[in-house]
Formats: C-alpha cells, sequence, structure tokens
C-alpha cells in the first residue's frame, strides 16, 4: 500500500535546494574566508530547485548533494522531474528518487531532452535492466521517462515553458512557470529565446565567479543579461566560494541579490486551484 510521507507544504513558491557550483561551497580543502568564515548564506550545495504546482512538487535536477537537500528542508515527497541538462552536479544524485515511488504507487514522471535521457540510461543502466527489475524491483528507481522540447508542457497542473539556453557550446534548457524563470549553467542566451523572458517578475540566473568563464555568465555578464530582461527581481545562482554573499549584495544594483539555499520564493502569474496568484 502506498505510503503518505511527512512533507513541508511549498504550494505556490520556488525552494532552492542548492546554489552552488559543482564543488561546492565550503569547497573540500580551501581556508578562504567565504569557505570558513561561517556565513550560513555562504554554504552552497550543488544546485538544483523544487517548485511547488497545483498537484505536488517538481524538481529541477537531482543534483549530487539530493538526500541531503530534501531532508535539510523537510520535502518528503517529489511527484515530478525536470532536468536543464546532464552534467554530473545537476543529473547524479537521481537514484535518490527511488523512494518515492514507494509513496506515490506510480513511477516517478522525469522530462527530459533525448541527450539526457541518453546520459540517464548510460549512467544508471542498472535502472532499465529487464532482469535486475524483475528480482529487485523495489530497490531501483522506477522512472516513466517523458520527452521534452521547447514546446509548453503541463506538469503537476501547471504550464512549464522550456527556455533555450546555451552553456558554452552544450544546449541546455531553462525554464519559465508563470512570471518566474530559471536559467542556470548558461552563458548565452539565443535571440529566440528573449521573448519568453519578457515580463518576469522572478529571474533566477547563472552567476559563477566575478572572473569571466567559458560556460558560465560572470559577475558583470550575469548584471547585463538581468538588466537587459528587466525583472522586477532577480537572483543568481550557481555560484562559486569567490562570491561572499554579502560583500557582493552589497555591490549589486537595486532588484538583485545572490540566492542563498533554503530560500524561497513565490510564484506568480501562476493558476492554483481556482485563484490566480499576481
Amino acid at each position: 500500500m502506498p505510503r503518505t510521507p511527512v512533507s513541508v507544504d511549498i504550494s505556490g513558491q520556488l525552494l532552492f535546494l542548492g546554489t552552488g557550483t559543482s564543488h561546492g561551497v565550503p569547497m573540500v580543502g580551501c581556508d578562504c574566508e567565504v569557505c570558513t568564515g561561517g556565513n550560513p548564506k555562504n554554504n552552497r550545495m550543488r544546485c538544483g530547485a523544487v517548485v511547488g504546482l497545483p498537484q505536488g512538487n517538481l524538481l529541477i535536477d537531482t543534483p549530487v548533494d539530493l538526500r541531503s537537500q530534501l531532508l535539510r528542508e523537510k520535502i518528503g515527497l517529489v511527484q515530478a522531474v525536470v532536468y536543464t541538462h546532464e552534467h554530473a552536479d545537476h543529473l547524479f544524485g537521481l537514484d535518490d528518487l527511488r523512494l518515492f515511488p514507494h509513496y506515490t504507487g506510480e513511477p516517478v514522471p522525469v522530462y527530459c531532452e533525448p541527450r539526457v535521457e541518453h546520459r540517464i540510461r548510460q549512467s544508471f543502466s542498472y535502472v532499465f535492466d529487464a532482469e535486475l527489475q524483475a528480482k529487485a524491483r523495489d530497490r531501483l528507481p522506477q522512472l516513466q521517462l517523458l520527452p521534452l522540447g521547447l514546446e509548453p508542457v503541463s506538469i503537476l497542473g501547471a504550464q512549464v515553458l522550456p527556455i533555450r539556453l546555451w552553456h558554452g557550446d552544450m544546449a541546455v534548457l531553462g525554464f519559465r512557470i508563470g512570471h518566474l524563470a530559471y536559467c542556470t549553467d548558461t552563458n548565452r542566451i539565443p535571440d529566440e529565446s528573449w521573448p519568453r523572458l519578457q515580463g518576469l517578475d522572478v529571474l533566477i540566473l547563472d552567476c559563477l565567479r566575478p572572473d569571466p568563464h567559458p560556460t558560465h555568465f560572470s559577475l558583470a555578464e550575469a548584471i547585463e543579461t538581468a538588466q537587459r530582461i528587466g525583472a522586477r527581481r532577480t537572483l543568481f545562482t550557481h555560484m562559486t566560494h569567490n562570491l561572499d554573499h554579502d560583500e557582493t549584495n552589497r555591490l549589486l544594483p537595486a532588484g538583485m541579490e545572490l540566492a542563498y539555499d533554503g530560500l524561497r520564493v513565490p510564484l506568480t502569474g501562476l493558476k492554483l486551484g481556482s485563484g490566480l496568484i499576481r
């Protein structure tokens, strides 16, 4: 019989599970002030988020810290997953999805582009092994892999709009849900994607470090991009230890700030039940 998990209600909100780069912050072996100074907002697990939609919780990526993140935030149930791309820091917590079918009685719907599906099938081949599934189904993730393109898709009672982004020479996805857009791991927004970023209340945007990088926005590039988009509020994510939370926030233009692990932001422009959150 499916069980009822204990889970905090995050309906109508996006919750940052992690705001760090692939190394995380503190970084192993580093004694810099950001890594050792004790500011909890400088503690950045690997990048990911969970969104409370009308019919359940949607994970954006399965970062390698997923179990610890869900326990920290008391998120006891995930009903679906979307992937931005297949890099290890965004994908390799996938095995932690295996608990949720015990609660729901159903496989976890996983929405991803073909390249991401290929990586999942390659890196987690045991999930798709018919013999293993026959012998140990209860101990393996149960996934329903679903195709994701650039057309809007209905997930858990809400419309999710994929946004094409570029991460160096890799095509990746951001997502718009209502008047909020989540755009991590990018350093270029192609011309055709700018209209999908208009009229935002909240923009969540990649901002790796002060210095330029071949696949991520630097601080200056992220600020310039955010100014062009013109969201009411911009939150930067996927940050290294080169960005101190408090010091950087003091330098940012009005309406911009660094996100931090555990931060919640409201969804707006999203129909929840019979009402519209404006």
